[in-house]
């Protein structure tokens, strides 16, 4: 049956992120001069979420490394007192493997975060974060996904001050379940949006990464042409294109960020766009929100493939693993 992988693999979140978030995580690191995050597509937007994080933990600059000053530019990176997380979920993108090599060799102390601990990237780092989500067959990640933010979530926690309670990771295991548990409305906007070919989703602060993964979600499984952006970046361009009707998808959270949103959806709903608020995940602080707001862009894309007659499990064109050097 189309979708079954994915739908199956979706429900098993709340065990996967139960599991990862009671293990202790393997990391005896002083703080860093910085960090670098080596990753590549939905592992991408979970590294932008671990970008957030980990700045705000270790009080420390983070960047997103750029595999191709490496691979085909012959950057000579120096990542001395430097920590390196190479985020890959089946650890076998070589261009990963490749530059977090590199940048060990030039002093910096390698960690991966990959659900595979036998992988080449996991070989290639010191220390493991091992997502333990078990084999996953659909094409879209959604378990490994969710997974590699929890890891992150949990990598800040051992590094630094974090913006959430003690006690909150352990909720979001459940409030995972909840919303996999509530896939009416998602169901209802999707059965709106059947016809569309085109979607922005747009977001703000903790929430982006969320955003960018929706959008890639919705793209890749229902073949729809959509985006993701930050609220700040869209309000100062990109807005301009939106015509009346055009689905708009925001996500918003209780926090510093939502008067941004707030702004955004005001001058949305001014042009007319048919604008829809993802619902709100209840029971979690802003900071651990992305999490389960990634699950309900997994469902608004599982729904959204169904009802253009597509298969969510093999998407057009895809493999699981894709090689990049």
């Amino acid at each position: 049956m189309p979708g079954s992988q994915m739908r199956r693999e979706m429900a098993e979140q709340p065990e996967v992120l139960a599991r990862l978030l009671s293990s202790r995580i393997p990391v005896d690191v002083q703080r860093p001069a910085g960090v670098i995050i080596v990753a590549r597509g939905s592992s991408d937007h979970a590294a932008v979420y671990g970008r957030y994080l980990l700045e705000l933990a270790t009080r420390r600059p983070v960047a997103l490394a750029a595999p191709s000053l490496f691979t085909r530019y012959g950057a000579q990176t120096d990542a001395s007192g430097w920590l390196v997380v190479g985020v890959s979920q089946s650890g076998r993108t070589p261009e990963i493997v490749d530059v977090v090599e590199r940048l060990r060799a030039t002093g910096g102390r390698a960690i991966a975060i990959t659900n595979d601990e036998g992988s080449p990237l996991a070989e290639a780092a010191e220390t493991v974060i091992g997502l333990g989500a078990g084999t996953e067959q659909a094409v879209p990640a959604t378990k490994t996904f969710s997974a590699q933010m929890a890891a992150f979530a949990a990598l800040a926690a051992a590094l630094g001050d974090v913006p959430w309670a003690e006690g909150d990771l352990a909720r979001v295991p459940d409030a995972v379940a909840g919303v996999l548990a509530d896939g009416d409305g998602i169901a209802t906007l999707a059965e709106r949006w059947a016809e569309i070919h085109q979607l922005v989703v747009t977001a703000r602060g903790w929430l982006f990464s969320a955003a960018l993964e929706t959008a890639l979600k919705v793209r890749e499984t229902a073949l729809v042409s959509a985006q993701g952006f930050s609220v700040a970046d869209f309000l100062h361009g990109p807005i301009a294109a939106v015509d009346p009707g055009a689905p708009v998808l925001a996500l918003r959270a209780d926090g510093p960020a939502a008067a941004d949103v707030d702004e955004a959806v005001a001058a949305l709903t001014e042009r007319g766009a048919d604008l829809q608020l993802l619902p709100p995940v209840d029971g979690l602080p802003e900071a651990l929100a992305p999490i389960a707001a990634s699950v309900r862009g997994q469902q608004l894309a599982l729904e959204l493939a169904l009802r253009k007659g597509l298969d969510p499990d093999a998407p057009r064109g895809l493999n699981k693993v894709t090689i990049t050097r």
